[in-house]
């Protein structure tokens, strides 16, 4: 197998993995917050490990990145919480359906960071998510767990959307297994006075399940994707993460016995076609520029 089509095939695996996050909301009985805290440790370790093996060194170059290297854990941590809490509110097909708002969120906010005006293809496309949203929600009122799970997944979904376009205008010359190594380490004494007690009581299994959370399905494709990311354009690469809400449904299907309603099924297809369009979109200005 050449490398491109070897990279190609582990970028799947590597979103397989990811969109396999959403599935410890529902198998792990902790809160959100002792679940990401639980998730950060392992992912640390194995992120700095495999910094340490790619000969990159583990300090950030100044004082300015420590900083923004806080912040971006800071967010990292709430968007984690968030994440796996709008999955517990609802399920995992809502919740994943949720967060990929972000690409539309994104480009919302940029006017904000860069010299980048809106044009009416971007509302064109910020209307669909808002039908899909729609079309997820069965009643306006936060009294419905649903309805809350889709407003905490959007939240988490903004934080994402922060956190990366702080990530690529101030922190983009590291790595993303070195500067996600540091979000991770940031995130632990973050959460470490808020954690719960049954966290220092779990079970053999919740412990296992927490590790394997940690290593196969954060650190893992996190070193996957910067080793994929020298093989393949950034656009393939961005193309091929709209991928993860369709893999995280279908796995929620088979491990969870999920079963997605067909509005929940169309809203989705909405949000992700706008997360798709985006993010053509976005590259073909960046071939332009």
């Amino acid at each position: 197998m050449n490398p491109v089509k070897r990279s190609l095939f582990n970028l799947h695996i590597t979103m397989i993995l990811l969109g396999g996050t959403a599935l410890f909301s529902k198998l792990i009985a902790l809160p959100a917050l002792d679940i990401t805290f639980g998730r950060a440790i392992p992912a640390c370790v194995c992120l700095f490990l495999f910094v340490k093996l790619s000969g990159e060194k583990f300090r950030l170059n100044n004082t300015k990145d420590y900083f923004i290297g806080i912040g971006l854990g800071v967010l990292m941590a709430i968007h984690w919480v968030t994440y796996f809490m709008s999955m517990q509110y609802s399920s995992v097909s809502v919740g994943i359906i949720a967060l990929f708002t972000f690409p539309v969120i994104t480009v919302l906010l940029e006017p904000l960071f860069e010299k980048i005006k809106l044009n009416w293809q971007d509302i064109l496309s910020a209307c669909a998510v808002l039908l899909g949203i729609y079309l997820i929600v069965p009643s306006v009122s936060l009294s419905n767990d649903i309805t809350l799970g889709v407003l905490i997944g959007i939240f988490s979904a903004f934080l994402y959307a922060l956190r990366n376009l702080i990530h690529r205008q101030y922190f983009s010359h590291y790595s993303g297994a070195r500067a996600m190594g540091w979000q991770t380490l940031i995130i632990c004494p973050c959460l470490v006075f808020f954690l719960n007690d049954d966290f220092s009581q779990m079970d053999t299994r919740t412990a296992l399940l927490l590790l394997c959370l940690g290593t196969v399905f954060t650190a893992l494709p996190h070193a996957l994707i910067a080793s994929s990311l020298k093989h393949l354009r950034a656009k393939t690469f961005s193309l091929v993460a709209c991928m993860q809400p369709f893999y995280g449904v279908v796995l929620a299907i088979i491990i969870l016995n999920e079963s997605p309603t067909i509005k929940t099924l169309i809203g989705g297809i909405l949000v992700v076609s706008a997360a798709i369009y985006e993010t053509v979109h976005t590259h073909q200005n960046l071939r332009r520029q």
